[in-house]
């Protein structure tokens, strides 16, 4: 059976690092074919189907050159026992419109993981907004003034974009409330774009930790990633520490109240940020921590995953 993985080119991975190799690598252990493509290799047109141009693929074994290309073709998508879409954030409009390309492929009878719609209905910074029990005080706003009477209430802030990935413009600001105008300022652009405050907190020093939710179910390890020096963000793409550990009782919890709710809307895989006893973001599009995890503590967070897909799909490949 064919599997195609829709992400960014396999050029640019780190494959010592990549949980979307990692999948790829499992896949193939188990005998899928293995196909990879990118978002601006999707099209339609009336009268036909939702193709691509596609590679297929062997993994090698070769941390140089780690795959060999076997064949580049258009192919219908619904011809794949299983896509799965791993591009990753930010996700802007041009994913968006791939997610709509995704889901007329479904309704031409294409598998995909995660749906469509489901990473659509669920924009990773303010997915957590329907589970208020979980998060800790949080503002969503475009006003100036909201920041500002939030800051006041709370005096230790994080300022972040909602469209932001690995930790890209978030911003701290003190009881002091220095520089707290001018954040504001690059952030919503006079007014024009929303972002994100929430009061600051100081468990971020133990690490954020990335729960993974697969099928519905934890995986028993996260990743806590640990800010270095002066930094306040903990993601590895920051320069933060991945230290692999149990899943505490918090965090457990949790996982175990969100997985079957996501599970149940299409969201194969999902990755959880908590720090402390708070849930902070729900990451739907490409969840990474993979190979860290395994690394760490020898659970093969890949061969969870490829189990859920194969029983999702009813079957093992032919």
């Amino acid at each position: 059976m064919d599997i195609l993985f829709i992400a960014d080119p396999l050029e640019s991975f780190k494959i010592h690092k990549d949980s979307t190799f990692a999948m790829m690598r499992e896949a193939q252990r188990r005998g899928w074919r293995v196909w990879a493509c990118d978002t601006p290799d999707l099209l339609w047109e009336r009268g036909g189907v939702v193709q691509a141009v596609v590679r297929a693929i062997t993994l090698t074994g070769d941390a140089q050159h780690w795959f060999a290309q076997t064949a580049c073709t258009p192919r219908p998508l619904h011809d794949f026992g299983a896509v799965v879409m791993r591009k990753d954030p930010p996700f802007d409009s041009e994913f968006f419109y791939a997610t709509h390309l995704l889901e007329q492929a479904e309704r031409e009878g294409a598998r995909v993981f995660n749906q469509p719609r489901a990473l659509r209905d669920h924009p990773e910074k303010l997915a957590i907004l329907e589970f208020p029990q979980f998060i800790g005080p949080t503002l969503v706003t475009r006003d100036a003034d909201a920041v500002r009477r939030f800051h006041a209430e709370h005096r230790d802030i994080i300022l972040k974009p909602l469209d932001g990935m690995g930790g890209m413009g978030i911003f701290r600001v003190r009881d002091d409330g220095m520089n707290l105008g001018s954040i504001i300022e690059t952030l919503n652009q006079g007014g024009a774009r929303s972002l994100m405050v929430q009061r600051f907190l100081p468990e971020i020093s133990a690490g954020d930790k990335r729960v993974l939710v697969i099928g519905g179910k934890p995986v028993p390890y996260c990743l806590a990633r640990i800010p270095q020096g002066n930094e306040v963000r903990g993601n590895l793409a920051a320069g933060g520490k991945g230290v692999a550990q149990p899943l505490s009782d918090a965090d457990r919890a949790i996982a175990q109240a969100l997985g079957p709710v996501l599970a149940e809307r299409g969201l194969l895989l999902v990755g959880l940020d908590v720090i402390g006893d708070r849930l902070t973001e729900i990451n739907v599009t490409s969840p990474t921590c993979f190979q860290e995890i395994t690394d760490q503590t020898g659970f093969d967070v890949a061969a969870m995953f490829v189990d859920a897909l194969e029983q999702a799909l009813g079957a093992a490949p032919v």
